[in-house]
């Protein structure tokens, strides 16, 4: 498994793959691996022949500065999983690497980066398209894999892509959960004990809009049910709960009608988790 640092030795391992006639597919992640970015690896082994896996905790998609500095890191951990899972290479550039003194430039999806999620977080999905286009630049995959947890941002990455006629495919892999339903995620581990438990809200919530989804099902009473259930776990609050079209993200009203996906963003102090899932009546 190759580290590189650099842009050129990032550019160089690739280059080197490519001669050998094989297709490239990447992973980014901003580190502290888990069961969930494994899954995201394996699925891109099946896609491509050879898979780059990049660790960069991205500052423009943070809009705290205390939440940059709280999120979790073990790069050592990272590279150990990352052989073990047969990497070939990894990328694990520096800030000043991916944002050059003195740059100005980003990317942005102007309506989708602005609206559900990214209403709640202004300039998060700008900071996401401006380092992954930036990632994509660099190593030119063939492929790239993101999970659906993040739906939102999966759905921003496909609209850049297919905006600026990027030659890459982008696959979106089921969320990962632990044995008790939690999606996973790097911010579990920053969850005290309490919350950890409290944290189960989410995925009932969910399970119980699913179950009630059938033809005639309407948007209103899915939310009723989330933002009933969220309610009744004090250690929750609710941030956001977005029922939208699935490949569109366009807000819907009335009965279910096609694909859906519901999208939650639920605090638990100051840890804030996502989930989402996708309902067809």
């Amino acid at each position: 498994m190759l580290i590189c640092r650099s842009v050129s030795e990032c550019r160089d391992a690739v280059a080197a793959l490519r001669k050998q006639g094989k297709t490239i597919g990447m992973v980014p992640t901003m580190g502290f691996l888990h069961a969930g970015h494994m899954s995201l690896i394996e699925t891109a082994q099946s896609q491509a022949e050879a898979v780059v896996v990049s660790i960069f905790v991205n500052p423009t998609q943070f809009g705290e500065s205390a939440d940059l500095e709280a999120y979790p890191r073990n790069e050592s951990g990272d590279l150990a999983m990352l052989r073990e899972a047969g990497v070939d290479v990894v990328f694990l550039p520096e800030v000043d690497t991916m944002y050059p003194p003195g740059d100005e430039t980003i990317v942005e999806t102007t309506h989708l980066a602005n609206v559900l999620h990214g209403a709640v977080r202004p300039g998060h999905f700008r900071g996401v398209t401006t380092v992954v286009a930036r990632l994509f630049n660099i190593v030119q995959p063939d492929t790239a894999v993101f999970g659906e947890k993040d739906y939102q941002q999966l759905q921003v990455i496909k609209r850049m892509v297919a905006d600026l006629h990027m030659p890459v495919t982008i696959i979106g892999a089921p969320t990962v959960r632990e044995a008790d339903g939690l999606a996973m995620s790097s911010r579990n581990v920053r969850l005290s004990t309490e919350d950890r438990v409290a944290a189960l809200v989410l995925s009932r919530a969910l399970d119980a809009a699913q179950a009630s989804t059938a033809t005639g099902t309407t948007v209103a009473t899915l939310s009723k049910i989330i933002t009933d259930t969220i309610a009744a776990e004090p250690r929750a609050s609710l941030k956001g709960l977005d029922i939208v079209a699935a490949e569109s993200l366009t807000v819907i009203d009335g009965p279910l009608t096609g694909p859906t996906a519901i999208m939650i963003s639920v605090a638990f102090g100051d840890i804030l988790l996502i989930d989402q899932r996708v309902v067809t009546p």
